[in-house]
C-alpha cells in the first residue's frame, strides 16, 4: 500500500516541474517564443532561485495536506495565497542573487506567479474530475430519478453527495428564488419553483423528491412537504441544521417525512440556565413516569441532571420500559421506579416523605375522553380530581418547593367528563396553591403528536391495514404540538410560577382532521381511492373543535413567547372542603349522576348531546355526496 507521504511527494514534484514550466512559459509568451541568447544564463539562475523560493513557500502554506480528490475552494484559496507571496518574494531574491547583465525581465515576474497558479489549481482540478468520474461516472446513469427541493447550500451538498450514489439519480433541482432559476448544480438544472414539481414529476416520470431546506422555518417545510403529498410523491428530508452543523449526520442521510414534518412547529428554546437552576442536583418526581408525556418529562429531565428521579405510575409495564431505556440512555442518572396508585394516600405520603422531592410534575390521569364519558366517569372524578388533591396535599405536608400539574385545552368550557375532572383538579390546585409553602403551577396544552390513544397513531394503524380511515366529523379540529415540545414547556413553566398561575402554551394553529388523514394517507404513497375516509360522528363528549382559554380568563405575556399566563376566576374560602365530602363517597356513581355533580363544581361544564343524531347527519351528507 502506497504510504500518504509518497502521494504529497508526487504532488509536491508536480508543482515543482509546474513552477519550471510557467517560468519557461513566462519567457516564451515575453519574446515571442524566441528567447535571445543573452537571456539564457540570467534565466537559467533565476530558475533555480524560483524553484528553491517558491518551492519553499508552497509547502509552508500546507498545500500538501490535502487529498487531491477532495480539492475544492478552500485548497485554491491556499494555493492562490501561496503564489502571491512567492510573486512578492521571488523577485527581490532573483535581484540579489543574478548578477547577469541583461537581467531577468519585469514581465517574466508577473506572468510566472499567474501561470503557476493556473498549473497548480488546474491539475488538482483535472485530477479530482477523472477520478470522480472513474469512481462515480458509471453511476450517473443508474439509481431512481429523484427531484431536489430547495437551492441552498444543504441542497448543493445533497446533489454533489448523491452524484456519486447508485441508489438516487438526480434530474434536477426545485427551489422558489428567482435568481436561481435556469442555473445549474453540478449538472442538475434549476427546473422551476417547488409548485411545479407534480409538471416536473409527470415529465421525468419521478416518484421521489428530497426536501433539502434544514435551516427554513418549519411552515415552509411543512408546506413543501405539503407539495410533495399532494403532487402524489413520496416525500424525504434532510436532516435537521443542527445535526449536519454538528457532523452526527450527513446531508445525504435522508429519511422520510413524517406526520410531525406535517404537523409539527419550529424547534423550542428553552432558557437551559433558568431551568438547570431549579433542577441540577435536585430530587424531581414525575407522576404517570410510564406515559407518554411522563417518560418524555423524564427524559428532558435527565438532561439537567437531577440528584434522584423518582418516577411513579401505577402501569408496571410503563415504568419497566423506562427503567430499561434509562439504563441504557441514562446510566449517569440515578432512577427510583415506584409502582403505585396516586389516590393511595398511605403510598404517596411514603414516597414523598422518603425523597422531599423539591419539585413534582403531576402528570397521572386518565385522559381519553369517551372512554371516560359513562361508564367510567366516576372513575374519572377519583383518579383526576381525588388523585390530585392526593399528591398536591401530600407535597404540602411533605413541604415540596414546587408542583406542576400538567392539564389540557380540554378543561376550557369543557364538554365531557374527562375535560371537566381536569378543570376541577386546576381549582384543587388553584386552591392549595393558598396553603403551605408550595408553589403550584398548572400547565394547559392540546394533544401531542404520536402520544398513547392519539388519532395518529390510529390513522397510522388504519392506513398499514389498507383503511378505512375513521374521522369522526368532516369539521372537526384539533391543536397538536410534538411531545418533546410540550415536555419542554413544562419544565419552563415550573421555573416560571410564583404559585396559583395557569399557564397556556402557544399551540398554533388548529388543524383540520380530516385534512390531516388524506395527507397521512397520501404521505405513505396511496389514494383516497385505494384507503377510504369514513365519517362516523362525534364520540361522546367530543367537541367540534378545543380551545386554549376559557371566556372568562385573561391572559398576560412571560419572557417566553410561547407560553402566557392566564388569569382565572378565584376559588371561595371553603370550597376545598365541600368538595372532599363529595369526592370521599366509596360508593359507585352512575355517568348521569356524575353528570350532573360535575356541573354543580364546574359552572362552565355543559355536557354534549348524545352523538347518534350527529352520525345519523354525517351518514346522509356521505350518501348525498
Amino acid at each position: 500500500m502506497i504510504s500518504k507521504n509518497y502521494y504529497s511527494f508526487l504532488v509536491f514534484l508536480s508543482d515543482v516541474f509546474g513552477v519550471v514550466l510557467a517560468w519557461w512559459l513566462a519567457y516564451l509568451v515575453r519574446f515571442n517564443f524566441a528567447i535571445p541568447q543573452e537571456f539564457l544564463p540570467a534565466a537559467v539562475v533565476g530558475l533555480g532561485v524560483a524553484i528553491v523560493v517558491q518551492g519553499s513557500i508552497l509547502r509552508a502554506f500546507g498545500l500538501y495536506r490535502g487529498v487531491w480528490v477532495f480539492a475544492s475552494l478552500p485548497d485554491l484559496l491556499r494555493i492562490a495565497r501561496a503564489v502571491a507571496v512567492a510573486a512578492l518574494v521571488t523577485p527581490l531574491v532573483v535581484v540579489v542573487v543574478v548578477r547577469y547583465h541583461p537581467e531577468v525581465p519585469r514581465l517574466v515576474f508577473l506572468m510566472q506567479p499567474l501561470l503557476l497558479a493556473i498549473y497548480a489549481g488546474g491539475t488538482r482540478a483535472l485530477y479530482r474530475t477523472w477520478k470522480e468520474f472513474h469512481l462515480y461516472g458509471a453511476l450517473r446513469a443508474l439509481g431512481e430519478p429523484v427531484v431536489v427541493l430547495g437551492g441552498g447550500e444543504a441542497a448543493v451538498n445533497l446533489v454533489r453527495e448523491l452524484s456519486r450514489s447508485a441508489e438516487w439519480r438526480v434530474v434536477g433541482l426545485l427551489d422558489d428564488s428567482r435568481a436561481r432559476q435556469g442555473r445549474e448544480v453540478y449538472g442538475c438544472k434549476v427546473l422551476g419553483r417547488i409548485d411545479d414539481l407534480a409538471r416536473v414529476a409527470d415529465e421525468f416520470k419521478v416518484r421521489h423528491a428530497i426536501i433539502a431546506m434544514p435551516g427554513a422555518r418549519h411552515e415552509v417545510r411543512r408546506a413543501v412537504a405539503s407539495v410533495c403529498v399532494r403532487a402524489g410523491v413520496k416525500a424525504l428530508i434532510v436532516p435537521g441544521i443542527e445535526d449536519v452543523m454538528t457532523g452526527r449526520v450527513k446531508v445525504s442521510e435522508v429519511r422520510k417525512v413524517d406526520v410531525e414534518d406535517l404537523l409539527g412547529r419550529d424547534p423550542v428554546r428553552i432558557d437551559t440556565l433558568e431551568v438547570r437552576e431549579y433542577l441540577r442536583g435536585k430530587a424531581v418526581m414525575v407522576t404517570g413516569a410510564g406515559g407518554s408525556i411522563g417518560s418524555e418529562l423524564c427524559r428532558q429531565i435527565a438532561r439537567f441532571e437531577p440528584s434522584v428521579l423518582v418516577c411513579f405510575d401505577i402501569s408496571e409495564f410503563g415504568l419497566y420500559r423506562l427503567a430499561e431505556e434509562f439504563a441504557v440512555h441514562y446510566p449517569h442518572v440515578q432512577i427510583v421506579v415506584l409502582a403505585g396508585d396516586v389516590k393511595d394516600v398511605v403510598r404517596v405520603d411514603e414516597v414523598m416523605a422518603r425523597y422531599r422531592p423539591h419539585v413534582v410534575f403531576h402528570a397521572a390521569a386518565y385522559k381519553h375522553v369517551p372512554l371516560m364519558e359513562d361508564d367510567n366517569a366516576w372513575q374519572a372524578v377519583r383518579n383526576n380530581v381525588l388523585g390530585t388533591w392526593q399528591v398536591a396535599r401530600s407535597a404540602v405536608t411533605a413541604g415540596v418547593p414546587r408542583f406542576v400539574l400538567v392539564s389540557t385545552d380540554k378543561a376550557v368550557n369543557p364538554t365531557n367528563v374527562m375535560g371537566a375532572t381536569k378543570r376541577l383538579a386546576e381549582r384543587v390546585c388553584q386552591a392549595l396553591a393558598r396553603q403551605g409553602r408550595t408553589q403550584f403551577e398548572i400547565v394547559r396544552f392540546g394533544n401531542v403528536l404520536g402520544s398513547a390513544g392519539s388519532v395518529i397513531p390510529k390513522f397510522q394503524e388504519q392506513i398499514a391495514s389498507g383503511g378505512p380511515v375513521t374521522v369522526t366529523h368532516p369539521e372537526i379540529t384539533r391543536f397538536f404540538m410534538s411531545i418533546p415540545e410540550a415536555a419542554q414547556l413544562l419544565l419552563q413553566a415550573g421555573s416560571m410560577g410564583q404559585g396559583g398561575e395557569i399557564f397556556v402554551m402557544d399551540m398554533g394553529e388548529p388543524v383540520r382532521i380530516v385534512e390531516l388523514a388524506r395527507d397521512m394517507i397520501r404521505l405513505s404513497g396511496r389514494s383516497e381511492d385505494d384507503v377510504r375516509i369514513v365519517f362516523t360522528g362525534l364520540r361522546p363528549g367530543e367537541k367540534l373543535y378545543e380551545e386554549v382559554l376559557a371566556d372568562s380568563e385573561q391572559t398576560r405575556a412571560t419572557h417566553h413567547p410561547k407560553l402566557r399566563i392566564a388569569r382565572a376566576q378565584p376559588v371561595e374560602d371553603g370550597w376545598i372542603e365541600a368538595l372532599l365530602l363529595w369526592l370521599r363517597q366509596r360508593r359507585a356513581v352512575g355517568a348521569a349522576e356524575v353528570r350532573g355533580e360535575l356541573r354543580r363544581w364546574v359552572p362552565e361544564y355543559v355536557p354534549s348531546p348524545p352523538s347518534a343524531p350527529v352520525l345519523t347527519v354525517v351518514e346522509k351528507t356521505i350518501q348525498r355526496a
